[in-house]
């Protein structure tokens, strides 16, 4: 549980940083923004005044600074329409057309979008024939982009936690396969020398009291511990699944399970008439069943109940679902319980569901999820696997 409570910490940290680090991006970039659009304001009113100057010019007024003003603007695209609503002068648009004739059509369809929004400065000519001008303008190229930026900026850091959430995802799952490789193969090889010496031990009491009937139940247990190390000596590598009847396998689980249960947990399969096969280990997959199984008794707590294993298929997929009638699962804890570590009990490990879905999604190629859970009525697990 630390080592999942410090990922998720983690996690957090990180997508703080990006929302603290866009919305300041998002801030700065808003006051940029603001002052660059009351200059290149001010700068219209300035050049819009020089307009009204050539227009009102004579032969006594000095054009050289006007046409100065004029020519300067080399960015800020600007439109001027007449009283009457015609273009008399454009520069700084974007238009590709052919010839004058189109440039002016969009040149004055753009200058009129700008005047309906309010992106004009009217200038008075003559203020008894009430002839003006509306010098219209729009954001420069440099303003678009920085008005842009911070959302590309927002796109940057996003993929960034992205890639530092994936890596460390990443490492916590190769540490935590190095984990179940070195625990699982040094668990067999620990296993080993007992389950040998035990092995020779039943053999030499089937000789010395072969009509005692507690032997062959002892002999079971040995084999069952054989088992155990052999799948535990597999975990880590790569078993090449072949078809097996997926009936037997489950009706070894329940077999299993039935001799070692309280006679008040009652097991129900719900199997098909007819025998379905897939491609599996069946030595780990039993685990698999075992284990929901187990967790189904525990869920019970010592109180009667029922343990449902349903067994179905479609065309392309196996479908099995240990279902039982214990406490459930609160809502808060589904989507933890696959992660190693988490268990609610008071000396549970939290590694079963963990590797059952391990031998379940990367051994079989297959899925496994609670289907279903409610505190105080039980829960089901399904497993799909390809046929």
């Amino acid at each position: 549980m630390q080592w999942t409570d410090r990922i998720r910490q983690v996690k957090i940290i990180l997508v703080v940083a990006a929302i603290l680090i866009a919305v300041g991006s998002l801030v700065v970039s808003n006051f940029l923004t603001h002052d660059l659009e009351q200059q290149e304001r001010s700068r219209m009113e300035v050049w819009a005044e020089a307009m009204r100057s050539l227009n009102n010019a004579d032969e006594n007024t000095d054009l050289g600074l006007v046409l100065t003003v004029l020519n300067e603007n080399n960015t800020i695209p600007v439109i001027v329409i007449d009283s009457h609503g015609k273009v008399t002068d454009f520069r700084n648009v974007d238009i590709q057309t052919d010839n004058y004739a189109d440039s002016l059509a969009r040149a004055t369809q753009e200058g009129h979008r700008l005047l309906a929004a309010h992106r004009n400065i009217r200038i008075t000519l003559d203020e008894h024939t009430h002839d003006y001008i509306d010098v219209c303008y729009d954001d420069s190229l440099v303003l678009k982009r920085l008005a842009l930026y911070p959302y590309a900026q927002l796109g940057v850091v996003l993929l960034f936690v992205v890639v530092a959430i994936f890596a460390l995802l990443t490492s916590k799952r190769a540490e935590q396969n190095k984990v179940w490789v070195g625990l699982s193969k040094e668990t067999a090889h620990q296993l080993g020398t007992p389950i040998s010496s035990l092995m020779a031990w039943v053999e030499i009491l089937k000789e010395q009291y072969p009509a005692d009937d507690l032997i062959p139940e002892l002999d079971k247990d040995v084999k069952r511990l054989q088992l155990i190390a052999d799948r535990f000596s597999k975990i880590g590598s790569l078993p090449e699944p072949v078809p097996t009847s997926l009936n037997e396998v489950m009706d070894h689980v329940i077999d299993y399970m039935d001799r070692r249960t309280s006679k008040r947990v009652k097991m129900v399969k719900q199997f098909p008439d007819h025998d379905i096969t897939v491609n599996l280990n069946a030595s780990l997959f039993e685990w698999v069943i075992e284990n929901l199984s187990k967790n189904a008794v525990d869920a019970m707590g010592g109180e009667a109940g029922t343990i449902t294993l349903h067994v179905e298929e479609t065309p392309t997929k196996a479908i099995i679902e240990v279902s039982d009638t214990g406490k459930g699962i609160r809502k808060k804890d589904l989507s933890n319980v696959f992660k190693p570590g988490f268990t609610t009990k008071k000396r549970g490990w939290g590694l079963g569901l963990s590797l059952a879905k391990r031998i379940v999604e990367e051994y079989h190629k297959g899925r496994i999820w609670v289907k279903s859970s409610e505190v105080g009525h039980g829960t089901t697990f399904r497993i799909e696997l390809k046929k």
